[in-house]
């Protein structure tokens, strides 16, 4: 299964009043494990960057004058995102000011059925407590000390963390990873080799009823009971 973590970076809060797409980072994971393939790019949003966003990301005009048009990558943004499933922090806020500029490129929408949207999950996993992405670096001991401004790449590659961890994949990936290959501690496999005749029973079936004649003797409420059927 192929999914594509990403995150944005925009002039503002609203594709529709004029806010552009100035910065994507995504990070593909195959079958929840990131594969080491990323793509990320910075774009001229032809516009003025307002104060209040420049103060998130830290991105200016200046910095973004020289950098390509949205139009001019959207053949690469949409090959690398292929069919995959698509992850991201608040993705109806992604996923409409992408939708804003494949539009204005000619290109099809994505549809929001190919979203999971890791602030939903951190909510219904963590129901009250604060889920910004970087509160989910806290408690998942994830280093987001790099993270001093807003950055797409940086940004996704936290994500990406964060959700592998949200879904229970790290702890599976662990296990599966020990059930397919025991080691000693100086890294030596072990030879796993399966008895040919099953031990003979080390409790014998008078042992077993001496055991629940004695549990009937510790009263009603003994936690033994659980236990033993003294039946």
């Amino acid at each position: 299964m192929r999914e594509i973590v990403f995150d944005t970076e925009t002039t503002g809060l609203d594709p529709l009043q004029g806010d552009r797409l100035v910065e994507i980072g995504c990070i593909e994971l195959v079958n929840r494990f990131p594969t080491g393939r990323s793509f990320h790019c910075y774009f001229n949003p032809d516009r003025d960057m307002p104060e209040s966003a420049r103060e998130i990301h830290g991105l200016t005009v200046e910095f973004l004058k020289d950098k390509p048009r949205f139009a001019e990558r959207a053949e690469e943004i949409i090959a690398f995102l292929g069919d995959a499933q698509l992850v991201a922090h608040n993705a109806v806020f992604d996923l409409s000011f992408l939708n804003a500029e494949l539009e204005r490129a000619g290109r099809a929408a994505l549809s929001r059925d190919r979203i999971v949207d890791t602030l939903l999950l951190a909510r219904r996993k963590h129901a009250g407590a604060p889920n910004r992405l970087d509160d989910l670096c806290v408690r998942y001991a994830i280093d987001n000390s790099r993270r001093t401004k807003h950055g797409a790449l940086l940004d996704a590659e936290l994500l990406a963390e964060v959700y592998i961890e949200l879904i229970g994949a790290r702890q599976a990936q662990l296990i599966l990873s020990q059930a397919a290959v025991p080691v000693l501690a100086d890294g030596a496999p072990i030879i796993l080799r399966e008895r040919p005749l099953p031990l003979p029973e080390r409790i014998s079936a008078e042992d077993r009823a001496e055991h629940r004649r004695f549990v009937a003797t510790l009263g009603a409420n003994a936690i033994w009971l659980d236990y033993v059927s003294l039946d």
